[in-house]
């Protein structure tokens, strides 16, 4: 199969429309399935342009402020600036930014959270999946690893190029274009071209031969209405901490911004993304134990492949068969190290926007977007043997996606009110399959590399084709009957097809006659959000929101999700007419104090989960039998409390707290037996969680030291097994030398430069991050969980010319 296939189509033409939006503005895989060892798992379905920031004093080191968005009455919505991201380890996902606030938690193997598989986001209880994201307005889809209507936010846009993100923690607006929000939304905004001809280059260097550069030149004005671009590339390549083989990824990022008079624009935005991530292995809580922290794939080892491949002899007791040193106090010596375990992704993702001012209180804003994507998983598995008698093959997973679609509203403002009514369409397209690639016998050739060109495949093992629509309109309506109140009134309609195909299934590895083919309809035509903002007083503000909202029925190909379309043909006949798709109500209050010297929050929520699907997994690991069904609710109670204090000139404390209390309101009945779910805290979110950070910021010069305590999660439904809770610290300094010509005339080219160095990790605890990304068990141990990165050092210089 071609690795890097020509994506049909081409990406954005010109549409023109318009919605309104004001911002508030920041101070301050692979499917890896490890052989089962007899327990069921159950994977949960678990702007116009924004208000410029004023420049952060020197002694409010703060750079991150909460504001409600009053024009929309939208309850707890914080913003995070450019120079937020900026102060972590440049090439950072942003999601591991946002997990400094209350109730955000961020997960992955990797010290940067670039690595897809273990990259795991929750908000308020809610995973990644069940949350909106878009970048421009542009909708990024389901953000699970295996997701065909999406794209990571990392694959998206390079960190340096994030203008601010939005973040929404209750409902998220009813104009998100998103099918998955139910319990908030991720707004990414790309920065604009510079007004001034900019050269930005940044190298880093860290721990595990980690390499991190990034290069943007940014056009300035090119007449005198203000057209201008910048281009920008970044490579990131760095070795795994642990095991074998390294993490590459570069991205293309073009932005062109075009004014039209004084209150309107077209700007286009391009993204190219490549991917090519040896993956760190799953773990159990017995391959803990007794295979060690550092336990992991055998690629790029010393005799990685004859290892790997004397462990398939031995499972299959062929001559020859030896399990490594130490493996044999495993339960399961042979799937606690592959030979490899890879992914690979090109992304092309771009959209042309323009912004009207029709009258002075009229807008129109439209967005036309595409995505093309091709995407493989694989790994070495010794449950298969080659053609060629080898003991062990590769399997991988291979999709093709088109995506494309637009988005379009109109704003009016008429008296007190700022009336809103807009479309979503989007329709995607996506062929996948799995197929086998024979791997050579033992000193007759190269093993496969997973991540170049791959030799011609010997078996299709299964293929589907989906195609999907969706559509969503809403209409809203914020009402200001006094300056500092704004009540919030709004609701939106949901409509999506899904139309699954079974293109290719080898029943001898399958096991069935036919995988899933048929339709699956979500659809709801009033899903209401009222909310209010109340600025009361001098620095106080009182909030709530209230919203029911649901989620389409997700999809993922077969065992790849809890989807409908994600088991056999038989098991889609008997669940089609009897699921219905995830909802919610949320209901959210809070409170909050800001001056200069003092910064406080409170925010307590409650959540009514209905119809939550999962996939109960049961039989081997190998070829397990799965089926997609309704177990029940969840209901959750939390409350956050924030505060920062700027105890001195230059010096800053920041304290929050957040407790959870989302419980399944069910007992879960499986194959006869019942098992006692109801009351249990829901898997891999924490009750409880602490942060906090001292700041100091002095002229050129800062510097910060965090911390976070994160709780017990509990790993099985029943809560018989659990991770324990951990502390982890990092500590990062920066000093900006401002202008260079201050200190000789000949360096006046050099607008700036900036060094930094950051340890993250830095008492090297060792902690249980991801969870549950093969799915969680109903009780009992699983392969399912990853270990955080040791102490990594990172130095930085960035130049701007």
């Amino acid at each position: 199969m071609e690795f890097r296939r020509l994506l049909n189509g081409t990406i954005a033409t010109a549409f023109f429309v318009f919605t309104s939006s004001v911002a508030v503005a920041a101070t301050a895989s692979v499917e890896k399935q490890p052989r089962h060892n007899g327990t069921k798992a159950f994977h949960a379905a678990t702007s116009s342009a924004p208000v410029k920031p004023k420049p952060a004093k020197q002694t409010e080191p703060e750079l991150l402020s909460v504001s409600a968005q009053r024009s929309h009455a939208r309850g707890i919505t914080e913003t995070v600036s450019s120079d937020m991201i900026a102060r972590s380890v440049p090439g950072t996902n942003p999601q591991k930014v946002l997990a400094t606030r209350p109730g955000v938690m961020f997960q992955s193997a990797d010290p940067q959270g670039l690595d897809t598989w273990s990259a795991q986001f929750y908000m308020h209880g809610f995973l990644q999946n069940q949350i909106g994201m878009t970048l421009d307005g542009i909708p990024l889809g389901d953000q699970e690893f295996r997701s065909l209507n999406g794209l990571n936010t990392t694959a998206a846009i390079a960190s340096e190029n994030v203008g601010h993100i939005n973040m929404s923690m209750s409902a998220g607006a009813e104009s998100v274009a998103s099918t998955s929000n139910l319990g908030g939304s991720l707004e990414y905004f790309s920065s604009d071209p510079t007004h001034e001809h900019h050269l930005t280059t940044a190298q880093t260097f860290g721990s595990n031969a980690a390499y991190h550069t990034f290069i943007r030149a940014d056009s300035g004005d090119l007449n005198q209405i203000g057209s201008r671009f910048y281009i920008s590339y970044m490579r990131n390549d760095t070795d795994k901490w642990k095991g074998g083989g390294n993490q590459f990824a570069q991205q293309v990022n073009a932005k062109f911004l075009q004014p039209i008079g004084k209150d309107s624009r077209i700007s286009t935005f391009f993204d190219w993304s490549d991917k090519d991530l040896y993956n760190y292995q799953d773990m159990s809580f017995d391959m803990l134990k007794n295979g060690g922290y550092n336990l992991d794939n055998f690629a790029g080892t010393p005799n990685g492949y004859a290892k790997a491949y004397r462990l398939a002899q031995s499972l299959n007791n062929l001559p020859g068969g030896a399990i490594p040193a130490g493996y044999s106090r495993m339960s399961d010596p042979w799937d606690a190290s592959y030979y490899d375990a890879v992914t690979a992704e090109r992304d092309y993702f771009g959209g042309l926007t323009a912004d009207f001012a029709l009258t002075h209180a009229l807008r129109w804003k439209s967005t036309i977007y595409g995505h093309g994507q091709y995407r493989r998983g694989g790994w070495t598995t010794p449950y298969l043997t080659s053609p060629n008698g080898a003991p062990l093959a590769e399997q991988i997973n291979a999709s093709h996606t088109q995506r494309y679609g637009f988005t379009s509203a109109l704003t009016y403002t008429i008296a007190h009110n700022e009336i809103s009514a807009g479309v979503w369409y989007e329709n995607f397209h996506t062929d996948i399959g799995r197929y086998g690639i024979e791997e050579p016998l033992f000193g007759e050739g190269k093993p496969v590399n997973a991540l170049g060109s791959l030799p011609a495949g010997y078996q299709d093992f299964w293929a589907q084709s989906f195609n999907s629509n969706s559509f969503t309109a809403f209409v809203q309506d914020t009402y200001h009957p006094l300056p500092n109140l704004a009540l919030h009134f709004g609701f939106k309609s949901l409509l999506q097809t899904v139309r699954a195909g079974q293109t290719a299934n080898d029943e001898s590895y399958t096991g069935t006659d036919a995988i899933a083919a048929g339709s699956m309809t979500t659809a709801r035509a009033f899903l209401p959000h009222i909310s209010a903002d109340w600025h009361f007083l001098s620095h106080h503000e009182l909030f709530f929101d209230i919203s029911e909202n649901t989620k389409a029925y997700p999809v993922a190909a077969y065992k790849q999700g809890a989807s409908p379309f994600a088991v056999t043909q038989s098991q889609f006949d008997q669940i089609h007419g009897g699921l219905k798709p995830e909802t919610d109500w949320n209901y959210a209050v809070g409170y909050r104090y800001l001056d200069k010297i003092v910064s406080a929050s409170l925010y307590a929520y409650h959540t009514d989960f209905h119809n939550r699907l999962q996939q109960t997994t049961s039989g081997t690991i190998v070829n397990p039998i799965s089926t997609v069904a309704n177990v029940g609710s969840v209901t959750m109670n939390g409350v956050d409390a924030g505060l920062t204090v700027r105890l001195l000139r230059d010096v800053s404390l920041y304290n929050s707290i957040s407790y959870n209390h989302a419980t399944y309101g069910d007992n879960l009945v499986e194959a006869g037996v019942t098992y006692a779910t109801h009351g249990q805290q829901i898997v891999n979110y924490p009750r409880f969680m602490y942060k906090a950070s001292l700041s100091y910021s002095h002229g050129g010069f800062e510097a910060h030291i965090d911390t976070q305590y994160l709780g017990a999660r509990n790993f099985s439904y029943v809560g018989d097994m659990k991770a324990p809770g951990y502390w982890l610290e990092n500590l990062g300094m920066r000093y900006n030398f401002g202008k260079m010509a201050q200190y000789d005339r000949h360096l006046d080219f050099l607008k700036n430069i900036t060094l930094s160095f950051d340890i993250y990790n830095l008492a090297n605890t060792k902690y249980i991050a991801t969870m549950g990304e093969n799915g969680n068990p109903v009780s009992g141990d699983y392969q399912s969980f990853m270990v955080g990165a040791p102490r990594q050092f990172f130095g930085s210089v960035k130049a701007e010319f």
